[in-house]
């Protein structure tokens, strides 16, 4: 029973850390990895621990070696657009699809808070996870990197990150001050997700109106002039609203008559995209779309391919039927308008967990 006891104590943890991990690592995967670890740790050493310090510090201290540890030997993970200039919409290679390990992906909202959360905890949530916050944190020395998100994002004192990274007051106050020259030099512009107004909702329904009836001219605009779209694992991306749309007609076009599901990832509006299955029985799994929205528009658009393993992360199902109404069809195709309630465009199923 005590173990049981040690155990439930620990796992009230997971949602946070998996948070401070993902925040680290880049990755949902290796973010499970590195929680899945850090209470294993924890566990067998619980009788080594006597209360001496915080349980939650103690936590956040394992969980920052395991982190710094797996990021010894890591590739410093990017989007495409770090990789090289934008594309041209008339493209016909993306290129070679590079390996997953260099990528920046997304995570489910809903495996960093959990339930009942405070809304405004929430709100904070979502602000620190965005894509574009997340890929330019992955430019920081991952040292430098946990002094930002333990100050900046979780509000340690400089006292208690000294400590947790055995070193000194004014080494956290320097290292704190190049990671913060060097994250307002990245382009991380967005909205976090909060509950949708009628505007916002509005937005998202027009989206994907658009999408599935393929109409160009109606997406076009509802992006920003500069938006961008990017499809990981290919190196290829867009910039401008004229490259988007010429890509899309053109070799992009297999996606027309493909239908959208909606979930939520990082902290941003996103959809599980299923295209028109070869042999016309439904749709099948092609991209998860995260959309980074600011001021009204859509500022990118990130299509992530992987649907293999991310598809289960988020809780999708892995066909739509044909016919309305089939046990893996969630929803009526189109079905997501106007009218949708917060919690329809927040996930499906609810949860959005696997």
């Amino acid at each position: 029973m005590e173990d049981v006891a040690i155990e439930q104590r620990l796992e009230a943890y997971r949602p946070e850390l998996t948070g401070y991990c993902y925040r680290m690592l880049g990755s949902a995967f290796e973010a499970e990895d590195a929680v899945q670890d850090t209470l294993v740790r924890a566990w067998r050493g619980f009788d080594r621990f006597e209360g001496r310090a915080a349980l939650r510090s103690w936590l956040y201290r394992i969980a920052t070696n395991v982190c710094l540890t797996m990021l010894d030997s890591a590739q410093r993970r990017v989007r495409p657009m770090d990789l090289g200039p934008a594309g041209s919409g008339r493209a016909t290679d993306p290129g070679e699809p590079r390996p997953d390990e260099i990528w920046v992906g997304p995570v489910p909202d809903s495996r960093l808070l959990p339930e009942g959360a405070d809304p405004a905890a929430v709100v904070a949530e979502r602000e620190s996870v965005r894509l574009a916050f997340i890929a330019a944190l992955q430019h920081l020395p991952p040292r430098q990197r946990a002094v930002l998100i333990l100050r900046e994002v979780l509000a340690w004192s400089a006292q208690e990150v000294a400590e947790l990274l055995d070193t000194s007051v004014a080494s956290v106050t320097s290292a704190l001050q190049r990671a913060r020259a060097t994250i307002a030099a990245a382009d991380t512009t967005s909205d976090p997700r909060t509950p949708l107004d009628d505007e916002q909702k509005a937005l998202l329904a027009r989206y994907v109106s658009a999408f599935e009836a393929y109409d160009l001219t109606a997406l076009t605009a509802l992006l920003h002039d500069d938006a961008t779209l990017s499809m990981p694992p290919l190196p290829l991306w867009f910039r401008g609203t004229a490259d988007i749309t010429a890509w899309m007609a053109g070799t992009g076009s297999g996606c027309r008559g493909s239908r959208l599901v909606p979930v939520t990832a990082n902290g941003m509006p996103a959809f599980g995209q299923y295209r028109r299955s070869t042999g016309g029985t439904g749709h099948d799994p092609w991209a998860l779309i995260v959309l980074e929205i600011s001021a009204g528009r859509i500022t990118a658009v990130t299509n992530f391919l992987d649907t293999a393993r991310l598809f289960p992360l988020f809780g999708l199902p892995p066909h739509l039927g044909q016919d309305v109404g089939q046990a893996d069809q969630p929803q009526q195709p189109g079905q997501l308008r106007a009218g949708a309630t917060d919690d329809e465009l927040a996930a499906v199923p609810p949860g959005g967990q696997a």
